[in-house]
């Protein structure tokens, strides 16, 4: 018996880190930004990785920051949350980070 998934189709989810293109989306540049920490996204599909049954895997749809959605992503459940409140810390602790390193 399969357990079930984490997050549904049409779920609401945040970036809990910053995703880079791997060459997985064809049509971006490699290492084109994906999605920022805090970046919110929707659910549009999930599945499990072929090699390994157990571990899940979403396709998920994120906002730019006009609020379009992007290409889908393969993402780990590790590398979301739907937690908004530490979106929003991951949101501050990022735009902190951008401000130290510039």
């Amino acid at each position: 018996m399969t357990p079930r998934e984490q997050y549904d189709i049409g779920e609401i989810v945040f970036s809990r880190e910053l995703l880079l293109n791997d060459g997985g989306v064809p049509e971006l540049a490699e290492d084109a930004i994906l999605a920022t920490p805090g970046g919110r996204g929707v659910v549009v599909n999930f599945g499990h990785v072929q090699v390994d049954p157990d571990q899940e895997i979403y396709l998920v749809r994120f906002e730019d920051e006009t609020g379009t959605l992007g290409p889908p992503v393969g993402c780990l459940p590790e590398e979301l949350t739907q937690d908004e409140a530490e979106a929003r810390r991951l949101v501050a602790s990022a735009t902190s980070d951008a401000v130290v390193n510039s």
